[in-house]
């Protein structure tokens, strides 16, 4: 038998594990969260809520946080809480309800679910998610020009030699 998780404190940040990538809510008690939706973005859904990537549009949803996670695995993960200053909970709580039912704008890259949720508690949105695959790229990218100027590099030396 697992042991329970406890209770996340008003305003914590719930990182939900799912296939593929991190979906993210904010805590407003009674085990309640908000979240930023696309209409794909579906607990248990798998593989197929990846295509909440495709959408231009999301909706603010306070629902359960049981029913969020559904079978995938969460923590409370306030990972900025040492770089920002948290805002007082019951104010990230207040804006978090003034905002459910509303219709978002969603891009992936720059207002997605773990920049919604990082605004609201820290007044800054940010997504490490987004960095951590642009920077991935970027590396991949570097290491690839690499490769090839090694390859012609080598290709004129062994034209040399002939």
């Amino acid at each position: 038998m697992r042991a329970p998780i406890p209770e996340p404190k008003l305003g914590d940040l719930i990182e939900i594990f799912r296939p593929f990538y991190r979906h993210w809510a904010i805590y407003v008690g009674d085990g309640y969260v908000v979240h930023l939706a696309p209409p794909s973005e579906i607990a248990g859904a798998g593989i197929s809520s990846l295509a909440s990537a495709l959408t231009d549009k999301a909706i603010v949803k306070k629902e359960l946080l049981y029913d969020v996670a559904g079978r995938d695995k969460y923590q409370v993960n306030n990972k900025h809480d040492d770089k920002y200053s948290p805002l007082p909970p019951n104010k990230i709580v207040q804006q978090a309800e003034e905002l459910v039912g509303q219709e978002m704008i969603y891009k992936l890259t720059s207002e997605n679910c773990e920049h919604f949720v990082n605004e609201l508690r820290y007044g800054v949105p940010r997504s490490d998610q987004v960095r951590d695959v642009i920077m991935a790229a970027g590396i991949a990218g570097v290491g690839l020009a690499a490769m090839g100027l090694i390859g012609v590099m080598f290709s004129r030396n062994n034209k040399r030699k002939q």
